[in-house]
């Protein structure tokens, strides 16, 4: 019986915790969070471009290759 005395101390405890962790966050402001939002979108697209660019020339590197063997 005294095992759940210590699960319900060891839980309160527990959220104790991350209750204090989140007063320590820093939320950013709204421009902030607008520049790196804007940012994560613009990198996502350039590497997507990329990828989809690389993928075309292997694509047609590999065809050619194969055209040339069979």
């Amino acid at each position: 019986m005294g095992d759940t005395n210590t699960a319900k101390a060891t839980k309160k405890s527990w959220f104790k915790g991350l209750k204090t962790e989140f007063k320590k966050i820093i939320w950013p402001d709204k421009e902030t969070l607008a520049k790196q939002s804007a940012a994560v979108i613009l990198i996502s697209i350039i590497l997507g471009l990329i990828i989809a660019l690389l993928d075309a020339i292997f694509k047609y590197g590999i065809n050619g290759i194969m055209s040339l063997v069979g």
